[in-house]
């Protein structure tokens, strides 16, 4: 998947940034002790501070720090631009304690509800292929809408739509949830998310969203 991939490059540089800066800052206070040790008949400077090393420092670490958001940014944002493709647009309305998902470009607008009570879960359908944007918004309280298979995660607030695209590039089925305690019944806030073949989403939508959810 797409969106696993990027979450990957992502982290894997993150980690590696992390682990250098890690070893920078190991490496200079060990440093630090050592000739502090071998210092000890030296008389110390009266200087106490050093503004142009701390400047130095400083830039530094703000450097890495506008890089690794840049980054970030910029691969959150890559395959949204990727594509001039009209994606497809799902509706999520997240409530306690479950989902509403619509299809507003389907014929009679298509929704898919459940009441996220044992096997009552409802399941989103997406097409393979092609950008799906989700719309996502809250009735109630925060939410989260988190889909661990696809690593994305994003959080549905009260009056306020929040937006992301993905694209799946293989057919199956993954459990999705809310990961925003939510109230008593936040633990079965499940939901399911579908990839079907472009040519079975479209029998779906005629079929009134019957049959590819089973």
């Amino acid at each position: 998947m797409k969106q696993r991939h990027v979450f990957g490059d992502t982290f894997a540089l993150e980690a590696i940034v992390a682990a250098v800066v890690f070893l920078v800052v190991a490496a200079l206070f060990g440093y630090a002790l050592v000739m502090r040790r071998a210092a000890r008949r030296v008389t110390p400077s009266v200087r106490a501070e050093r503004p142009r090393l701390e400047a130095y420092y400083v830039g530094v670490l703000a450097a890495f720090a506008v890089f690794l958001v840049a980054w970030t940014a910029w691969q959150n944002n890559r395959e949204h631009h990727q594509t001039a493709e009209r994606p497809v647009r799902v509706d999520v309305s997240a409530f306690q304690w479950c989902w509403n998902f619509s299809y507003p470009q389907a014929p009679d607008s298509r929704e898919v509800d459940g009441t996220c009570r044992g096997d009552d879960l409802p399941t989103v359908v997406v097409p393979t292929g092609r950008p799906v944007e989700f719309h996502l918004t809250s009735r109630d309280v925060i939410h989260s809408m988190w889909i661990p298979h696809l690593r994305y995660k994003m959080d549905a607030f009260p009056d306020h739509m929040n937006t992301f695209t993905v694209t799946l590039d293989k057919e199956g089925r993954w459990m999705g949830k809310c990961a925003e305690f939510c109230g008593q019944l936040h633990y079965k806030m499940h939901f399911w998310l579908k990839a079907v073949s472009p040519e079975e989403y479209d029998r779906w939508l005629q079929d009134g969203g019957q049959g590819a959810a089973a």
